[in-house]
């Protein structure tokens, strides 16, 4: 049994970089996820949307062995690393496939079962991606997704909107509708062609000390802050931020809604 041979070794620089944390906003639509999705011994599944690998590895160690997962993304670093980590993990029962999930090459009725945690916003043109996901799901298969939804980080955007100049504020309407609702996706899915089958929802909270702490954050510096700046004019950036920051010297706690749906073909 290889679970009996020795141990990772916790000096080996490659076991270091596969050791990261899962990132904490996506691993509670994660788990929400892996909670609920069916669980067989012998599964076909693809992870559209893999990122780095999770949860794509994350599930292929739980359904063992004898499953065989697809992941495919169509983000050159992040293939790799989800690569380098498959492998530094033993999973010989994983293919990671660098492409656009819009344009799928996979035969018609390849998977039994397939995810996408927090891809459905991020897509460029999600019903394409949809209407692939079907093409490949053997019929009676289920797409299981997670997203965030309309009303996620509403504390923060109601300081934003009493920052911003008036012209400024339908960007922000626009910007917050991006987020869809949980009827406006399930209803989305159906249109490709699925019957959706289970929906959970369930929210989080991110707290950052300060409005200092939250525009410094990594993750925020990456994720959110570009498209915010966008939404304000140029010549106000500065000042509009600052203001921001100055109106929440203290603790700021973000809500987080998540919305999970399975549909079966």
């Amino acid at each position: 049994m290889d679970c009996l041979n020795a141990p990772p070794d916790f000096n080996d620089p490659r076991v270091v970089d596969a050791y990261d944390e899962l990132p904490l906003w996506s691993a509670p639509f994660g788990a929400l996820m892996l909670d609920r999705i069916p669980m067989g011994s012998a599964m076909t599944v693809l992870d559209v949307g893999c990122g780095t690998g999770f949860p794509l590895l994350e599930l292929a160690g739980r359904l063992g062995p004898a499953s065989r997962l697809v992941g495919i993304d169509n983000w050159h670093a992040a293939v790799e690393r989800a690569r380098a980590k498959a492998k530094v993990y033993g999973l010989q029962n994983v293919e990671i496939v660098e492409g656009d999930a819009a344009q799928m090459t996979f035969e018609d009725h390849a998977f039994d079962l397939i995810t996408s945690n927090l891809g459905i916003n991020n897509f460029a043109d999600p019903d394409a991606v949809l209407r692939q996901c079907f093409r490949v799901l053997r019929p009676g298969g289920i797409l299981a997704v997670t997203s965030n939804t309309v009303g996620h980080m509403g504390e923060f955007y109601d300081h934003f909107a009493r920052a911003l100049p008036k012209e400024a504020l339908p960007k922000l309407e626009e910007h917050i509708a991006h987020r869809s609702t949980p009827d406006a996706i399930a209803a989305r899915i159906e249109k490709a062609g699925f019957k959706v089958s289970d929906r959970a929802t369930s929210s989080f909270r991110i707290r950052f000390a300060s409005g200092a702490a939250l525009f410094n954050h990594y993750f925020i510096r990456l994720g959110f802050l570009p498209a915010w700046k966008e939404i304000v004019p140029e010549k106000d950036r500065a000042r509009v931020f600052q203001s921001l920051e100055a109106a929440i010297p203290g603790e700021l706690a973000l809500t987080i809604p998540c919305v999970y749906i399975a549909a079966r073909k």
